[in-house]
């Protein structure tokens, strides 16, 4: 393997840099697949916006610089797409909100945020229903996930494709965390934890016996530096590109919740575009989002090292410790898999177990 693009790029609100070199140390990731398929006839031309909330060495800018790639080479120049990094132009919440208004075209928001337009979504909100990273990409890409992703018709959005957020893992800066007593506190107070938006994120932290606090994730460093908040639960490759570790002491690889990203594009920019274009669009979105499952899986555990060796005091859970967790939790499946429909949580269970064989 050898790093990523090593020629420079220009990042959007900031200076040009050879993204090779930049970051101090990095882990060796797979170079993006060559670009196949012939070059679209004309039918105009389109700069796409495309909003994200990660930084610029995440996966998945990463992978949305490809996906710019992909369409601008396909297209002899006529599709470009500029990516604006950092929640500089706002949550996820924001954003999907500017595709449907049509202030911004694109967004790849987590599938937590996106629950009151696709209700279905909120299964893989639930505690520990994906055991492994092979589970999670095989429910992704079944026909499961695909209706969910048709789903979003007539809300205003236009959803392309799942990718890999990765798993959610605790961070904080009171104590280290091996059992739900150490969230709850029991003689000291519960640890306060940012959280999205999103009520059964908020179900699984009371379940555990902490004070969930939603909160942006634009605000969320600047909240735990002030004490605002303990900690926070994110996939490793997020606390580590997020710099988390400089403001959080403990982290706890708790892998509670798996959370998709889904590549998001403005109902009104795709009306805009010929069918020919929306063809490529959509087949770009497939093979960028493949590619950052990919960079995640590299990047994952690399992370959780990285942490380690930039002072962060990392847990790692036995099975014993994990189930503590997993019975902890178990109202949240009570209460919330009637809701999000028992037909589907057992469809996913089933490809779960397909998955393993």
């Amino acid at each position: 393997m050898t790093a990523i693009w090593r020629n420079t790029l220009t990042f959007v609100g900031a200076t040009t840099l050879t993204l090779g070199m930049a970051h101090a140390q990095s882990p060796e990731l797979s170079d993006p697949p060559e670009i196949e398929g012939e070059v679209v006839a004309d039918y105009g031309s389109h700069t796409l916006r495309m909003g994200i909330g990660l930084a610029e060495s995440s996966p998945q800018y990463l992978s949305s610089q490809y996906f710019g790639e992909i369409l601008e080479q396909r297209t002899d120049g006529r599709i470009k797409v500029s990516v604006f990094p950092n929640s500089q132009l706002g949550d996820d919440v924001q954003m999907l909100e500017m595709l449907q208004t049509g202030t911004l075209d694109m967004t790849y928001p987590s599938s937590s945020a996106t629950t009151g337009y696709v209700e279905e979504l909120a299964a893989f909100d639930l505690p520990f229903l994906l055991p492994s990273r092979e589970a999670a990409v095989a429910v992704m890409q079944s026909d499961v996930a695909q209706d969910m992703l048709d789903a979003f018709e007539g809300t205003g959005l236009k959803a392309l494709a799942f990718s890999e957020n990765g798993y959610r893992q605790l961070s904080n800066s009171a104590r280290p965390v091996a059992s739900p007593d150490d969230v709850a506190g029991l003689d000291v107070r519960g640890l306060s934890v940012r959280t999205m938006e999103n009520p059964v994120h908020l179900a699984i932290w009371e379940a555990l016996g902490a004070n969930p606090t939603p909160m942006a994730f634009g605000e969320l460093f600047s909240a735990m530096e002030q004490g605002v908040v303990d900690g926070q639960e994110n996939p490793w490759s997020t606390i580590l590109t997020s710099n988390f570790n400089e403001v959080q002491d403990y982290g706890t690889e708790t892998r509670h919740v798996y959370t998709p990203f889904i590549m998001m594009l403005s109902e009104r920019t795709w009306e805009r575009m010929a069918p020919e274009y929306q063809e490529l669009v959509q087949e770009a979105a497939r093979q960028s989002a493949e590619y950052e499952i990919q960079l995640s899986a590299e990047y994952d555990d690399w992370s959780r090292d990285q942490l380690a060796e930039r002072g962060m005091e990392i847990t790692r859970l036995d099975d014993e410790q994990l189930g503590a967790f997993q019975e902890a939790v178990q109202p949240v499946y009570e209460e919330w898999a009637p809701r999000i429909g028992e037909d589907l949580i057992a469809d996913i269970q089933k490809i779960v177990e397909e998955s393993s064989n």
